[in-house]
């Protein structure tokens, strides 16, 4: 179950969910015989994949002919190779998705050159908010967030997918602590940069939620890895809060005020909470092409409304998602609308501090 803050939120995106699905669909698409493509802009066993992996089966089943649904990883570019591919090459007719995250999102907001591709093109069929945990090698010595500042003691190394990723948000908080960190880019996705922890080539990793549960929290359990901080969550407010699926979490702002002993503000406080804002809520979403029918539409959003609403959903997405809204219908447009959008002054910000720090060029 939600905690108290996130209730209203929830009931609200149900309520607008649900009062747009599409009840018996007179000329609802059908898809018997055929396979659907699911695009994972990201290499294999990172968040994006469980994600996708969990949804592709469930999909299947509420699908009009139930098609078979298979997952398709095409990495590269810190996702823009497979975004971009599925913008120029995927049909209107249904047989090929999109799932995005925070790290697709990001370079479209910063003005990325390797990007080619609007998300105002796409349609959106659900929206999955998600959260990110921050851990560190138990051999660092740090036990809890309460002795973060002594990260700056070590030389830190992060394995990162790129400056523009969904990886900007442990990036920028890092330099919001004051603790210097050397980013190894290359990673093929968040999978990558945990097996890189994993083989002890990095010392500290960040995962989404669906990534961290089912791959890091092992290491957790073993040992290896210990949880510092979770990125938190949105209330109904708009307000950051402790992240509900790791409620003994600190949110990043608590371990701000720990470190500094004040409340995080200023300009570098504005920028990470616009793009949290945008990569978080909405980090996970599912689009049909440009030019794709309404009726494909409308049948993929009452599938999608029938998998989340289904009774066992909630206690089946717990154990691989976390305790996080899902959204479809004109909700789900509401959280793309927030998803891909940022003050002018926070890009500006995170544009200038990525060409200074990682001498990215926009």
């Amino acid at each position: 179950m939600f905690p108290k803050t996130f209730k209203k939120f929830s009931m609200m995106l149900a309520g607008i969910a649900g009062a747009a699905t599409i009840a018996g669909a007179a000329h609802a698409a059908d898809f018997s015989g055929e396979r659907v493509e699911w695009i994972v802009p990201f290499k294999e066993g990172g968040g994006s994949d469980r994600w996708a992996r969990f949804y592709a089966p469930l999909l299947s089943e509420a699908l009009p002919g139930k098609p078979v649904v298979v997952v398709k990883n095409v990495p590269g570019g810190g996702s823009t190779k497979g975004a971009n591919q599925f913008a120029a090459r995927a049909k209107p007719n249904g047989l090929q998705i999109l799932g995005t995250s925070g790290s697709t999102q990001f370079p479209f907001l910063l003005g990325d050159k390797r990007v080619n591709y609007d998300y105002k093109d796409w349609n959106v069929v659900l929206a999955s908010a998600t959260g990110g945990v921050f851990y560190v090698s138990s051999e660092l010595g740090v036990k809890s967030a309460k002795d973060i500042a002594k990260l700056r003691q070590y030389d830190l190394k992060y394995g990162s997918q790129g400056a523009t990723s969904l990886d900007l948000i442990p990036l920028l908080s890092l330099k919001m602590l004051d603790i210097d960190v050397q980013a190894v880019f290359g990673m093929k996705g968040r999978g990558s940069g945990r097996l890189a922890f994993e083989r002890g080539e990095v010392n500290v990793d960040y995962q989404t939620s669906t990534g961290y549960l089912k791959k890091s929290l092992p290491l957790v359990k073993e040992g290896k890895a210990i949880p510092l901080m979770a990125w938190g969550a949105l209330d109904d407010d708009g307000n950051i809060v402790r992240d509900p699926t790791f409620p003994d979490l600190p949110s990043f702002p608590e371990v701000y005020e720990m470190v500094h002993g004040k409340k995080p503000s200023g300009e570098a406080w504005d920028a990470w909470k616009a793009f949290f804002t945008a990569g978080f809520p909405g980090q996970k979403m599912v689009f049909l092409p440009k030019g794709t029918p309404q009726d494909i539409i409308d049948t993929y959003t009452k599938a999608f409304q029938k998998v989340i609403s289904a009774p066992d959903f909630a206690k089946k997405a717990e154990l691989t998602l976390g305790t996080y809204p899902q959204s479809t219908g004109k909700s789900a447009q509401k959280v793309k609308a927030m998803a891909t959008s940022a003050p002018k002054a926070a890009q500006d910000y995170v544009r200038d501090w990525l060409t200074k720090a990682y001498n990215v060029r926009f």
